[in-house]
Parts: C-alpha cells; structure tokens; sequence
C-alpha cells in the first residue's frame, strides 16, 4: 500500500513536471474590487524539464517589484536562489543542501559580494 502511494505521488509529480516544459505563466490583476484596470501582477517561468527557474513579481503600475531565480543540482533539488530588487540588483543569495530523503538540511544566506551572512539548519520531528 505504502510503494503504491509513492509510485502515485512521484508519477503526479512527474505528471505536473510535464505540463510545465518551457511554460510561462503570467498572473493578471484587478484594482478596486475586480473593476480597476488590468494589470500584471507576476511572471513565473519554467524550464525544459518543467522546473520554476524565475519569478518575477510586478506592481500595479507595470514596473518590477521582485524577481528571484532558481538553479538546480544533480538531485533535482533547488541549488541557490538568487533574490533581486526592483533595480534588477542582486540582494540576496541562497544555497541549500539536502538530506538523502530529499528534504532541506542547510540553507546558507549570502550577500550579493559573496559574503556569507548566516547558515540556517533543518530538524524534523514526527
């Protein structure tokens, strides 16, 4: 029962990875309770494997609020996010590594000269 719902949950996954292949998905919004001009509100893109390599985040007047972009590692697990400000500069840096079961074990936080600036560690406890 349990190698089922495994083999389930890894072929949803599997499943929505597909259907992201090379997508960009643009959020629209609406001021003034959906009557307000339309907007775009956020830009999120996806690579050839279907895994989140940018997001970007707009305000209502069109120009960028955030944007933040994702690598992956071998695991397929997220490698280092890049966080930038709404000049495009680099604000923030993050590095992650993994335990073996896939879930977080460090976070390591950088400023943009490289600099590290703290480590944040995982516990899990059932």
């Amino acid at each position: 029962m349990v190698l089922l719902l495994l083999c389930v949950g890894a072929f949803a996954q599997t499943s929505k990875q597909e259907a992201r292949k090379n997508l960009t998905v643009k959020e629209w919004n609406r001021g003034d309770a959906g009557k307000g001009p339309r907007f775009l509100d956020h830009v999120t893109k996806y690579d050839a494997k279907g895994r989140k390599i940018e997001d970007v985040e707009y305000t209502s007047s069109n120009t960028m609020k955030a944007r933040c972009t994702y690598e992956y590692g071998d695991n397929g697990k997220v490698s280092r996010e890049v966080v930038y400000n709404e000049h495009n500069k680099p604000v923030r840096i993050r590095k992650f590594e993994y335990n073996a079961d896939g879930t977080k074990k460090k976070q390591y936080n950088y400023a943009p000269n490289g600099k590290l600036q703290s480590v944040k560690e995982f516990e899990y406890i059932r």
